[in-house]
């Protein structure tokens, strides 16, 4: 793969924060100040020279994002799958051309069906979704100790999110301790940031933990099971439509995780609770 980036990765020619004058109403007082507000940036992905989806997204880590992307789509299965790549940040395109060009990847893209799957109750929104979630089985097992040290960490890796309180954290925990974090305005995109970073590391998410400051929604369980993470911590509730998809695809789903309390709901063995 020939990569050509323009600022591929990390730091971007824009901030995920700006500076935004604003005047606080406090107890009946104004003062004008600064705060920092979460940038919203739309990036083209130009797919084999077609115009293929435009992300709403933040402007970092970007790289990640347009590969995590593209393998939660089904267009790739891995890096080797990408033939050149590059970046135009300052007009907001990425420029993506495949090894093998994909005829049914833009007609694939966001088609709905629901469906089944040997025989089971699984249901999924969208045609990439069937094609891209795996069932995981074995992984890690963590103590139930682990589940709030993880989320306090996660909650204390964001900047962005310190800064302005508006956009979603998701971690990726490895047996050792090491954390690999990413933040965006958009759930989705923080996911398929992490994703992008293991495809582009050639990491395995089997033995790590996925940690989440959001809803566990049906699309948080499908990327967590596209990323092939076994373990998903979030400190908020779950949707019914997640937990059946969870319970299907072997993930264990934790949340309501709070300073003493947490709520088990699918594959409990891998939280060891003694």
């Amino acid at each position: 793969m020939t990569e050509e980036p323009v600022k591929a990765n990390g730091p971007s020619g824009r901030s995920p924060t700006i500076a935004w004058t604003t005047i606080r109403l406090n107890a009946g007082q104004t003062v004008e100040t600064e705060d920092e507000i979460a940038t919203e940036f739309p990036l083209t992905i130009r797919l084999d020279g077609e115009e293929f989806a435009t992300l709403v997204c933040s402007p970092d880590d970007l790289a990640d994002l347009v590969v995590g992307f593209l393998a939660s789509e089904g267009v790739i299965r891995g890096i080797a799958d990408i033939r050149s790549w590059s970046l135009d940040e300052e007009r907001g395109f990425a420029y993506v051309e495949l090894v093998r060009p994909q005829s049914t990847a833009k007609e694939l893209h966001s088609k709905r069906i629901i469906g089944s799957c040997c025989g089971k109750s699984r249901q999924f929104y969208f045609q990439n979704d069937a094609r891209t979630a795996r069932t995981i089985s074995g992984g890690t097992a963590i103590p139930v100790e682990r589940c709030f040290e993880l989320m306090n960490r996660l909650q204390l890796s964001s900047d962005s999110f310190r800064l302005t309180g508006g956009v979603h954290n998701a971690a990726l925990f490895d047996e050792a301790g090491g954390m690999a974090a990413r933040a965006d305005i958009g759930r989705h995109n923080a996911l398929d940031k992490l994703f992008g970073h293991c495809l582009r590391n050639r990491l395995s998410a089997q033995d790590r933990v996925l940690a989440f400051s959001g809803r566990l929604s049906s699309e948080v369980v499908l990327k967590a099971a596209k990323i092939g993470c076994p373990i998903v911590l979030s400190k908020s509730a779950p949707t019914d439509l997640a937990l059946r998809l969870a319970d299907d695809l072997g993930l264990t789903c934790v949340g309501f995780i709070r300073s003493d309390s947490m709520n088990l709901y699918t594959h409990p063995a891998r939280i060891l609770l003694a």
